[in-house]
């Protein structure tokens, strides 16, 4: 599937500032937003024919932690320029004893125990523009788009990473990672991972009627799971390293497999039937 010469990147990617060197002829672009400003400048460029947006979560020097991302402003940037299609990488704590450091589990639940994070565009407040946007609320029983979830989990089984196909990542205020009561008890609840960044980049995707795809690879096994330290910055850094060629690889793979466009998606009229009052970009 071919995307060249559109100049509008119908796929975006959310991920870790490593990840944008598996773009070829680069362009960055900035976007402003009425949000104030993205994690970052936004890195354009193709991937076998298909033209891709490439957004740091948290800035190219890793300076923003969980809590302080514009979530907002990043998912409005994309959107802006095309992107129809979010896949979102992102490292993540493994709950229960089987999901190790390496497991790359494609999650199609999700937990919400953030705090203080924006996580709507329809709040009623104005708008430095001007807009004043209506009060919707966005049908989100299901987090996770179905077209970008098979995408993936087709690609990885093509790669040879087996992956985890469905599971609930409880997303957490962070920066500090859990209590080992905090992780028996989600791992009790059943929940399969615990991260930082899942939310809410996927509820603002689909109040935009964007589809949205997480990809969550385990790193360690969180605090109440396993014995000994706990959960530390270096081992999450290290293990995402040691699996930062063979995601490339993935995304790469999903990238080239997702559809042209929407098409009859679920994700793209989740609108439908309401008034926004804002104007989507």
């Amino acid at each position: 599937m071919s995307d060249q010469g559109s100049g509008r990147p119908p796929v975006g990617v959310i991920g870790g500032s490593g990840l944008y060197e598996f773009l070829d002829d680069v362009t960055e672009v900035t976007v402003d937003t009425p949000y104030g400003p993205p994690s970052d400048s936004l890195s354009i460029g193709d991937i076998a024919g298909r033209t891709v947006a490439f957004l740091p979560r948290h800035g190219r020097r890793h300076t923003l932690p969980p809590h302080r991302i514009n979530y907002r402003a990043n998912l409005w940037a994309l959107r802006a320029v095309g992107v129809r299609q979010v896949l979102a990488p992102g490292a993540v704590g493994g709950l229960q004893p089987e999901l190790g450091p390496g497991t790359l589990v494609v999650p199609d639940q999700l937990v919400d125990r953030t705090t203080c994070r924006e996580q709507t565009y329809y709040d009623g407040k104005l708008r430095p523009d001007g807009q004043i946007p209506g009060v919707v609320h966005a049908p989100f029983a299901d987090p996770y788009c179905p077209v970008g979830r098979a995408t993936v989990l087709d690609a990885a089984r093509t790669n040879g990473w087996r992956p985890v196909d469905g599971g609930t990542m409880v997303v957490i205020e962070g920066p500090r990672f859990s209590t080992r009561a905090e992780s028996l008890w989600y791992a009790q609840a059943g929940w399969s991972t615990v991260g930082m960044t899942g939310h809410p980049e996927a509820v603002l995707a689909r109040e935009l009627a964007v589809c949205y795809t997480a990809l969550s690879l385990v790193t360690d096994h969180d605090s109440g799971v396993e014995v000994g330290h706990g959960v530390t910055q270096q081992e999450v850094f290290t293990v995402f390293a040691q699996n930062l060629d063979r995601l490339r690889v993935l995304l790469g793979d999903a990238v080239q497999a997702l559809p042209p466009d929407q098409g009859d998606c679920a994700c793209a009229d989740a609108l439908a039937g309401t008034e926004s009052g804002l104007a989507l970009p």
